[in-house]
């Protein structure tokens, strides 16, 4: 559980951190040139033995907050960050990551705290090619929606009270956003509301890139049936089997 939200901080950014001197800078620099006052950013970094820590060492805002250690992954980092966490709501990015200004009109929409505010997200390769091919980084979600494909963390602003007693999941070395998503969408105490703004450029290349989370796949159907209900369950069985037919028949 982490600790009360002080009523003077709206949003506490967490960064998890390795090794990330070719990011760092940017990402943080992205978030100050916002002069949005009621933040609190908090750089969990996982024991850098590059220039990461004398790149933050740089940096004097009193917003900001980091440590150094090893953990036992991006997720640890996360869980970490939001036990020492102030803030009503908590937003979570990757140092590669870069916030768009359309993150300050986000947090402008933050009024109830029952509710998990979401926008959009822009894709971009290091190329400077963007690219979301399965349109997935923007729109709405509905349940359905979500149990069929993950939507990116990075577009989510959560209430710090849906973490007083949920963390992530460990053993998910990748998906342990989506578990958490999955579990959050499907309890009706939180309300979701949608906004058609892109609150973030997101690193496609990323950690998940190319990476494949074999113990959240084996899980997902279970997840889905515990947190979601029979109903989005036995729908996404349905499409399963469907898409799996019309693939071995070549259509």
């Amino acid at each position: 559980m982490n600790k009360l939200p002080d009523p003077g901080v709206l949003i506490t950014v967490i960064i998890p951190s390795y090794n990330a001197e070719k990011y760092i800078a940017g990402c943080l620099e992205s978030i100050f040139n916002l002069d949005f006052l009621s933040i609190e950013i908090i750089v969990m970094d996982g024991g850098s033995t590059d220039k990461t820590l004398e790149i933050l060492s740089q940096y004097t805002y009193n917003i900001l907050r980091w440590k150094s250690e090893p953990d036992l992954g991006i997720y640890d980092a996360m869980n970490k960050g939001i036990s020492i966490a102030s803030g009503r709501w908590l937003y979570f990015m990757g140092a590669d990551d870069r916030l768009l200004p359309g993150f300050k009109e986000l947090a402008g929409k933050l009024t109830h705290d029952g509710t998990i505010y979401y926008g959009n997200s822009i894709p971009f390769y290091e190329d400077g090619v963007e690219i979301d091919p399965y349109g997935l980084l923007k729109g709405e979600f509905s349940a359905y929606r979500l149990a069929k494909y993950c939507m990116n963390h990075q577009s989510i602003l959560y209430p710090a009270k849906a973490f007083y007693n949920l963390k992530y999941e460990l053993k998910y070395k990748i998906a342990a956003d989506y578990a958490l998503n999955l579990r959050l969408w499907g309890n009706h105490n939180f309300r979701k509301e949608f906004y058609a703004i892109d609150v973030v450029s997101y690193n496609m290349g990323g950690f998940s890139a190319g990476n494949s989370d074999e113990i959240f796949i084996k899980d997902k159907s279970a997840l889905i049936r515990k947190w979601m209900g029979w109903k989005i369950y036995m729908r996404y069985l349905i499409r399963g089997f469907k898409d799996k037919r019309r693939h071995r028949q070549g259509v």
